[in-house]
């Protein structure tokens, strides 16, 4: 059973983590303890070029600049900064990363820089962990912390991660899948594998042009998948128009697709994660298994609301498995939550 997040005391607030921070790969989200969510913006930005005097400037980020991709003109260059929930673009991420906090209006607390605590994948490498801290501190943090994120998003589920119980949580992001087993504050197991909601989107986009002959831009095939997508084809059907270009002669062209089409199209990225999740089992201690057959398997992140994935996940593995309340923000809550919660060693 879920438990309310425990919440730190006004010391705590004032003199330890202040902001959270889920820098993921489709969508940034800052999180305070006053004030909860407090941005979520897709992880996107847009620089305008200025050749005659060499330099780029911020044009839009966020929503503004991600209804850009796939658009912009020649002057105007479209950005993603993050890829597998890690910094692909350095000068790009800092940017961003110092729009969001000024939009978010958590530069200065008490006249000071606020400390960050970001969400980070398992299998971020040390040189990636850096890139995130320095990106961080250049955008104004005084001092960066960084969580796992399926730990950061077990705490923002209510999972009872300080007990010798185990738990075991998966958390689908955009660009990467996190499992975790937890138990007594820390890690029994911690796995990543970089397939996400994008991965979806991109299996989507090739079907289409493969059995349609139809090239659907990635923002079409992602608006295909929230508003049709399942996990199984054992669903009543349903239809969709979608609008993209004919490998034929090149010009525009509408295709009917199906739920069904999209159970098919996804049908190997997530077989990834299935074998993801049995990984874990496999490899987290037999007690903590037993724990995790009881209570069964929390979903969160973005790509977990993809139709019908807790009962395809379920069919495959046999166990319980369950979305998690508000499973998008679960991560960055649960890193804004941790320090009332964990050891000071669960922090990286």
């Amino acid at each position: 059973m879920a438990r309310a997040m425990p919440q730190p005391s006004f010391f705590k607030r004032l003199f330890s983590h202040d902001v959270a921070v889920d820098l993921g790969t489709a969508n940034t989200l800052i999180y305070t303890h006053d004030q909860g969510i407090v941005l979520n913006q897709p992880s996107v930005v847009c620089f305008q070029k200025h050749a005659a005097i060499g330099r780029e400037r911020v044009a839009a980020v966020g929503k503004e600049a991600k209804q850009l991709l796939g658009r912009v003109p020649v002057n105007l260059e479209a950005v993603r900064p993050m890829r597998h929930g890690v910094i692909a673009n350095f000068a790009a991420a800092e940017h961003m990363i110092r729009q969001f906090v000024d939009m978010s209006s958590t530069r200065t607390r008490l006249g000071r820089r606020p400390s960050f605590t970001i969400c980070v994948p398992a299998g971020a490498t040390q040189v990636e962990r850096r890139a995130i801290r320095e990106a961080a501190v250049a955008a104004g943090a005084w001092k960066v912390n960084l969580i796992g994120e399926s730990l950061a998003s077990a705490v923002g589920a209510g999972l009872p991660v300080s007990e010798a119980t185990g738990s075991m949580v998966v958390d689908i992001g955009g660009g990467t899948t996190e499992v975790g087993v937890i138990a007594l504050g820390g890690m029994a197991y911690s796995g990543s594998i970089r397939v996400g909601g994008d991965q979806f989107d991109l299996a989507i986009v090739n079907y289409v042009r493969n059995v349609y002959g139809v090239v659907l831009g990635d923002q079409t095939a992602e608006h295909v998948k929230k508003t049709i997508g399942t996990a199984i084809r054992d669903v009543p059907t349903e239809r969709i128009n979608a609008t993209g270009r004919s490998l034929d002669d090149g010009l525009p062209r509408t295709v009917q697709l199906t739920n069904h089409d999209i159970a098919e199209a996804i049908a190997s990225p997530l077989a990834h994660v299935i074998g993801a999740v049995k990984a874990a089992l496999e490899s987290a201690p037999p007690e903590l298994v037993t724990d995790i057959a009881d209570a069964g398997i929390v979903l969160t992140g973005g790509g977990s609301l993809l139709g019908n994935l807790d009962r395809c996940l379920s069919d495959q593995i046999g166990l319980e498995v369950r979305l998690a309340d508000e499973p998008l923000t679960c991560a960055v809550r649960g890193a804004g939550a941790a320090s009332a919660v964990l050891d000071p060693h669960a922090f990286d």
